[in-house]
């Protein structure tokens, strides 16, 4: 089963765990087991890095323009494995790596995971959804609880500092203009690009 890697548009994407700490009124996973030219992301147990690796040996690199941690679960949940697949993909062939998450990994490895990304990681896209923070836990529902919302910021902006680009995400017609300016604000203030998503699903 093509599961652990598949390609979405053209890059890579690197599907590590069915792990999540949130459980998100839309995820597109309560819908559909599959996304871009995979055939299921759901995984019978999770691959180890000889598994990973063993994925990439079946892909010709040179189709894939970057290479991105995403699937049907929250990558950070193995961080460790994230940063050695991560390391292997730029010292085996130099490409951009960016991170797709939902920006809880602080609480998830309960410490600040920001520094062990630097040089490994070009890109990391954060899932903000909204700029209320009582929206947000009726949104995501994560087991954190209140303290996810301000911890998804202050990763989003310790981020800053090691990670060239640190974007933060809304999905199109979900948010008023008003609330999309609140959340292009508090990019702005954090130093991170704000992007409008199209909707998949």
């Amino acid at each position: 089963m093509n599961n652990i890697l598949y390609k979405v548009h053209d890059n890579l994407y690197v599907n590590l765990t069915n792990r999540c700490p949130c459980a998100c009124t839309f995820c597109l996973r309560q819908t559909m087991d599959r996304v871009g030219e995979s055939d299921s992301l759901w995984l019978a147990e999770e691959p180890d890095f000889e598994a990973v690796k063993a994925a990439f040996a079946h892909h010709d690199m040179d189709d894939y323009r970057e290479v991105v941690f995403c699937g049907f679960g929250e990558p950070t949940e193995r961080l460790n494995l994230l940063l050695q697949v991560a390391k292997f993909v730029k010292e085996t062939w130099s490409k951009p790596v960016r991170v797709n998450t939902n920006g809880l990994g602080d609480l998830i490895n309960a410490r600040s995971i920001a520094p062990e990304l630097e040089g490994l990681v070009d890109t990391v896209s954060i899932s903000l959804n909204t700029p209320d923070r009582d929206a947000y836990l009726t949104l995501v529902r994560p087991k954190f609880g209140g303290a996810a919302y301000d911890a998804l910021l202050a990763f989003a902006e310790a981020c800053t500092h090691y990670v060239p680009n640190v974007v933060l995400t809304t999905v199109a017609t979900t948010l008023t203009s008003e609330q999309e300016a609140r959340c292009a604000e508090i990019c702005q203030r954090i130093g991170a690009t704000y992007r409008i998503r199209a909707w998949e699903g």
